[in-house]
């Protein structure tokens, strides 16, 4: 349960991460064609519903709205990041995050691009994320995954997450409904 009177800052939670191999930033519209390319690998969307977007500027565009849009509309900021590899600088994945000016997180989410996977870098940039997110006021995170996408899942349980509950039918993959387990960290 949420703490009491708890008054996130939406500012604030929008800051660069760093962890030993990682450099996290606030996500931007420069962002879109340092990730586009990665982004239409088809691997990516097998266990996720975000939609490939049909060019690096209508990616720009949309994350042009994250960057500029910090400001809680009506209680609820709509946070992103980027995530670069720091031996070599290389873009790897994106990560997000709903929070509610209460204190919870309602939903935290990633992607990493495949030649990036089974290496580690998504359990590490989530468990900073996680992290960064608890330091600064947020005592309860969510997070939803495909059932059946165990790789996921080990990536939110090494972040601190624990399995709620399976959700019957909460999300929509190429077309069918699917189940999502459910995922909470309380801080």
């Amino acid at each position: 349960m949420p703490a009491k009177n708890v008054q996130v800052d939406g500012p604030a939670l929008n800051a660069p991460i760093a962890t030993a191999r990682l450099r996290i930033e606030p996500l931007g519209a420069r962002h879109a064609a340092l990730l586009f390319d990665g982004m239409q690998d088809p691997a990516i969307y097998r266990w996720i519903s975000m939609r490939r977007s049909p060019s690096a500027a209508h990616q720009a565009e949309r994350w042009a709205r994250v960057e500029r849009d910090v400001l809680a509309v009506d209680g609820v900021f709509e946070l992103g990041w980027a995530v670069q590899r720091s031996e070599d600088g290389a873009w790897i994945g994106k990560l997000d995050a709903t929070v509610l000016a209460d204190g919870v997180a309602t939903n935290v989410g990633y992607f990493f691009l495949p030649p990036f996977w089974g290496r580690g870098y998504a359990s590490e940039a989530v468990a900073a994320l996680s992290g960064h997110l608890a330091r600064h006021g947020v005592t309860e995170q969510h997070a939803t995954v495909t059932l059946g996408n165990d790789a996921s899942c080990r990536v939110l349980e090494h972040a601190g997450f624990a399995r709620s509950r399976v959700l019957p039918g909460n999300d929509t993959l190429h077309g069918a409904l699917v189940d999502d387990v459910e995922y909470v960290r309380r801080d």
